[in-house]
């Protein structure tokens, strides 16, 4: 059954044994975060929490209740997708596969797949859920403001309170094509924020040309809804892709969506609130510390500054929330879900991968395993160029190749094969490359330098002249012998 908006998120989390409710009011300044990353941390993701009366940062009790770690394990993306992720998997393969029909019933098949697109669009809808309340900022003492929502100060050293997990509507002036992203986004008053979108990002891009055309920019905050919505603002999605019709193809329906009240700006009609307001390209304000998912402190940049102009939200508003930090965290189940999702597209364009890993521990953009099935030489640097000229890939610092056996999943095999098979002088290639804004470690923001580690089994037509040795394996005939023969649990646990 599709969820529309986080109030039934929370209750279908709850059903399933994957939601804590905390009834004591919490402070959002550092003890929902402690809380929050305590549960990331824990065994499989830990519980989803729902906050009923979070303490805002002036010190009141918000009127909206809080989400955090909501996509947080295996069980609640699969919530978040409706379905398991390897049925969407198998789905996106066969739309790839998809031939010219040979019969009647294969035409009838590719006739329901069309279908499937067509009604994957999104739809207008004249009256919204998320317009119940209206609240124009721009009238005399407003009763809300930007500062009434449960924004969180993460940690000690943050700027400020941050809105973490938003769908950031914007549209490319020249084109007219929508783009949802999902950039941090700093609150300085009740009516202005910082809109943190890194150089490489579309709704960066959104903003240099209207700065161009000397125009002001639309941007509307949406927060809650469908859940898949939020996926997709996270979705590395090929540049042009709508991230709410990529929504609505995995939700099987089209997202309603609505025109904002004070711009002309669509939004999904069932989100739990929306911030509709401009961006001035030109007026940049000092934005951050926050302590960001690499593990350290973002220092403080300037970055536009967002001018709220109304709020309008569901009479039953659940605000979302998420943090980021040292791993793991909630993210690398958003990130590895998009991974997996892609793989037959990165297949189409890479024959031999045979599986793709983002430890935990790289906090993605730092580290990937990709297992390949080597047939010529040089075939793993071929794989790692083509991989850094994949969209976010290009931010990858560290590429490992692997041959098809070694379970990319697996970090310990993974290291064994790179210690046991790698000459470094030999198997490392370095390039200069775009980096991620948020790499402290490069010299210079946004540039710095990739390595690419050939860890397969190498060829003689590789250099390598002498013979490769066997890698030591016991006979599975003569494991299941002794595991019947002598089955562990006999000997009790150690």
């Amino acid at each position: 059954m599709a969820i529309h908006c986080f109030e039934q998120f929370a209750q279908r989390l709850e059903e399933e044994g994957e939601l804590i409710r905390i009834k004591e009011p919490v402070h959002t300044e550092l003890e929902i975060t402690a809380l929050a990353d305590r549960e990331m941390k824990s065994q499989g993701g830990g519980y989803a929490l729902f906050f009923e009366k979070p303490i805002l940062l002036k010190g009141k009790i918000s009127h909206f209740p809080l989400l955090i770690n909501a996509f947080g394990s295996w069980k609640r993306m699969e919530i978040v997708l409706g379905k398991k992720i390897d049925e969407i998997v198998e789905e996106i393969q066969a739309l790839l596969k998809a031939e010219a029909p040979q019969g009647f019933f294969e035409g009838l098949k590719l006739i329901r797949k069309g279908i499937d697109f067509f009604k994957s669009r999104p739809r207008m809808v004249g009256s919204a859920p998320c317009q119940e309340e209206v609240v124009l900022l721009d009238q005399e003492n407003p009763p809300l403001g930007l500062l009434d929502l449960p924004v969180l100060k993460c940690w000690p050293k943050d700027g400020g309170g941050y809105i973490t997990l938003p769908q950031v509507f914007s549209v490319d002036p020249l084109t007219e094509k929508r783009n949802v992203g999902m950039y941090r986004i700093q609150v300085f008053d009740q009516k202005t924020a910082a809109m943190h979108w890194q150089i490489h990002k579309v709704g960066a891009r959104h903003s240099q040309q209207y700065a161009i055309e000397k125009k002001l920019m639309p941007v509307a905050i949406c927060l809650g809804g469908d859940p898949l919505l939020t996926f997709a603002a996270t979705a590395p999605l090929p540049d042009g892709v709508d991230e709410v019709v990529f929504a609505g193809f995995l939700r099987k329906e089209g997202i309603p969506m609505v025109r904002c009240k004070t711009m002309d700006l669509e939004v999904p009609a069932e989100a739990d609130i929306v911030i509709e307001g401009i961006v001035d390209p030109l007026d940049l304000r000092a934005e951050g510390p926050f302590g960001d998912h690499t593990g350290f402190y973002t220092p403080v940049d300037l970055y536009p500054t967002f001018h709220a102009k109304a709020i309008t939200f569901r009479r039953k508003a659940v605000f979302p929330a998420t943090i980021v930090g040292i791993p793991p965290m909630e993210d690398y189940y958003l990130g590895t879900t998009s991974l997996k999702m892609f793989m037959p597209l990165l297949k189409m364009n890479f024959p031999e991968v045979v599986d793709i890993a983002l430890p935990p521990e790289g906090v993605f953009h730092n580290l990937l395993f990709v297992s390949i099935k080597k047939q010529y030489p040089f075939q793993a640097y071929k794989v790692m160029h083509g991989l850094w000229g994949m969209g976010q890939m290009m931010f990858t610092k560290i590429i490992v190749v692997v041959d098809e056996d070694v379970d990319v999943h697996n970090t310990s095999q993974v290291l064994f094969h790179l210690c046991a098979n790698v000459d470094p002088q030999r198997d490392f290639l370095f390039t200069r490359a775009p980096c991620d804004s948020l790499d402290h470690a490069q010299s210079l923001p946004n540039i710095g330098s990739h390595v690419g580690i050939d860890a397969t089994k190498k060829l003689p037509s590789e250099g390598y002249k002498r013979e490769w040795p066997e890698k030591i394996v016991m006979p599975k005939e003569i494991i299941q012998k002794m595991e019947e023969k002598f089955p562990r649990t006999l000997w009790g646990k150690k």
